[in-house]
């Protein structure tokens, strides 16, 4: 079937509409947008196959604009989030939470493959890792209706879900991983990353804030891109690069280093802050629009419709509801809910299926496990959001988030 140009750019001007309204929507009717761009895509495939119309889909383009929007998302997320000597409890309390929690989901769906699929311990561990991580790309656009100190705490704990599930996926694809050598290079590829991370934030405001083109916000995004695929080749953790960039952006008034301090003025910093949040903002909303349309548009309903698919699948999301909630629970001792619903796996870990190397593939994994457990846990927080009140006391109280 021929499609014109002109059709072409009709329909890619209307799913940003589309994607625009379903963002109105989802404020009024509980459903986060990304679920609707999700269905949308599914429903798309489904007209396709019966009109039998030939759509073929590059997955490496749906990979590359998965990863453009993680950076977006990670940017934007250091872009809305306050330091201070206040936060500290709060982000040690929820950098413990995406740890252990990765963990014990680790562990337990590591367990679950090993024992099902009968297939090497070290390939069903890195099968597990990626449906471990928080997917941050579904729950920050998802928040809007919590309160600041639980939007807050959710934001971190996927930021960091993120960053914690990136460097142990690098550690364990590595050839050699039981070695001192390896663990060493491991924490080393961290602290490196950490400097790498203030070194290229310096640099980063000089351009914005000394650079007299008016055209440099993409070049800022350009420059992002290329550390980001950089540090991956490179096997370090890049994604820390762009959350402390963020970071640095909008907490310029911590830095207490006179020197540097009076390179960049406070008030051009924040201006120049407030424009990069507004077109991250807008740049992240167009990538994740697309993304998860192809993504959706990817997913075959009949691999999901299996029993064996159902059956693992739904072992696994069990795993991530206990877990989460045992930790919630037990170990952080805040209320469980909405927070034990936030188990959507999403973007990163799409990405990380795709760079799963051959030597560690499992012959006898279905990829409709994998969309059964996207569909099901971002499903699950929507339900628990659709129930979701404020209210003014909750089960405990959200000052215990940041105590």
């Amino acid at each position: 079937m021929h499609i014109s140009s002109e059709l072409v750019l009709i329909i890619i001007a209307s799913v940003v509409v589309v994607s625009y309204l379903f963002s109105i929507a989802s404020n009024y009717i509980k459903i986060p947008s990304v679920l609707l761009l999700l269905a949308t895509g599914i429903i798309v495939r489904v007209i396709a196959v019966q009109q039998h119309w030939a759509l073929p889909l590059p997955e490496q383009l749906t990979e590359m604009l998965g990863a453009v929007g993680l950076i977006m998302i990670v940017l934007e997320a250091g872009l809305d989030l306050k330091l201070g000597r206040e936060k500290i409890p709060l982000i040690r309390n929820s950098f413990l939470a995406a740890l252990f929690i990765f963990i014990l989901s680790l562990a337990g769906i590591g367990a679950a493959l090993y024992y099902v699929l009968h297939e090497p311990l070290l390939n069903c561990i890195v099968y597990a890792i990626p449906l471990s991580i928080m997917s941050s790309s579904i729950v920050i656009p998802s928040l809007h209706q919590l309160t600041q100190a639980k939007k807050e705490f959710l934001i971190y704990e996927a930021s960091f879900s993120d960053i914690i599930g990136i460097l142990v996926f690098n550690y364990f694809i590595g050839e050699k991983i039981l070695t001192l050598i390896s663990v060493g290079a491991f924490f080393l590829n961290i602290i490196i990353s950490v400097m790498l991370s203030l070194l290229f934030s310096v640099l980063l405001f000089l351009i914005l804030t000394k650079a007299k083109t008016t055209v440099k916000f993409f070049l800022i995004f350009a420059l992002l891109i290329i550390l980001y695929e950089g540090g991956k080749m490179m096997g370090l953790p890049s994604l820390i690069i762009i959350l402390v960039f963020g970071l640095l952006m909008n907490n310029w008034h911590l830095v207490n280093i006179p020197r540097i301090a009076n390179m960049f003025p406070k008030e051009k910093v924040e201006e120049t802050t407030h424009l990069l949040h507004s077109l991250t903002a807008e740049s992240s909303f167009l990538i994740r629009t697309f993304f998860f349309i192809l993504f959706g548009f990817s997913i075959d309903l009949n691999l999901i419709a299996s029993s064996e698919v159902i059956m693992i699948g739904s072992g696994i999301v069990v795993v991530l509801l206990i877990t989460r909630f045992f930790y919630l629970r037990f170990f952080l001792r805040e209320s469980v809910y909405p927070e034990v619903v936030f188990i959507p796996r999403g973007l990163i870990t799409i990405l990380l299926f795709y760079k799963i190397p051959a030597t560690l593939e499992l012959k006898n994994f279905n990829d409709g496990i994998l969309f059964f457990v996207i569909l099901v846990t971002s499903l699950i927080m929507m339900m628990g959001m659709f129930f979701y009140k404020k209210r003014d006391k909750d089960i405990v109280s959200d000052e215990l988030l940041i105590n």
